[in-house]
């Protein structure tokens, strides 16, 4: 039986919230809007650079330009790697579940960006070229299941045997749709402001890497 581990990039193998806010910040103040805190950017993280711009505008309260898209992105790209880091345990936990199963990278952020965070943390050598998927391609971004699902197939694994790692609403959704397990990362930031009406007790929870391994080992004896 083929095992699959899919990773939700943000919030859940690297901590982008500093940089991600920081572009945020400076594009603001670029457009004369004052600056938004770091918690309330995190919590608009999750479904991709085009709705993050569209809420943090909304939030400050000012119009949004219509290249604001663009140069969010031109901004961020010049932030990428400035504070941005994995959680820690992170490559351990890989590499744990490497031995168990093939890994895949699942993520609303564009992929160029996607690829360049890995490649600078070094964690693009526990993913397959091909099993790493950003929001910008063809298939449709989270919640849609169809780039979980295509992960799935890529591999022969059913659905039911995967497993969806996320620290978010919109990465529980995904996983239900897809009809995959889910494992939500407390740590991260965009568990903040996860509906807990919402979960059903199958979830399983994780407050640190390490233990994602702890429970799959135990769930595949």
């Amino acid at each position: 039986m083929t095992r699959l581990y899919v990773f939700d990039l943000d919030g859940t193998l690297v901590d982008s919230l500093h940089d991600l806010a920081d572009s945020a910040n400076d594009l603001l103040a670029e457009c004369g809007a004052a600056p938004l805190s770091i918690d309330a950017i995190g919590r608009m993280v999750g479904e991709g650079a085009a709705t993050l711009v569209a809420r943090f505008f909304r939030e400050a309260g000012i119009e949004r330009p219509p290249d604001a898209l663009d140069r969010f992105l031109a901004i961020y790209d010049r932030r990428l790697l400035n504070h941005t880091r994995e959680y820690p345990g992170i490559s351990e936990t890989l590499t744990t579940l490497k031995a168990h199963g093939p890994l895949a990278v699942l993520t609303n952020k564009p992929l160029e960006a996607t690829r360049r965070v890995l490649d600078g943390l070094k964690l693009a050598r526990f993913f397959d070229a091909a099993a790493v998927i950003g929001g910008d391609g063809a298939l449709k971004r989270k919640p849609d299941p169809a780039g979980l699902l295509f992960l799935c197939a890529r591999v022969q694994c059913a659905p039911a045997d995967a497993m969806l790692v996320g620290d978010s609403f919109v990465d529980w959704e995904t996983a239900r749709n897809a009809g995959t397990r889910i494992c939500l990362a407390r740590y991260g930031f965009g568990f903040r402001e996860f509906p807990r009406e919402k979960l059903t007790g199958r979830e399983r929870l994780i407050d640190a890497p390490a233990e994602l391994a702890n429970v799959e080992l135990r769930t595949s004896n």
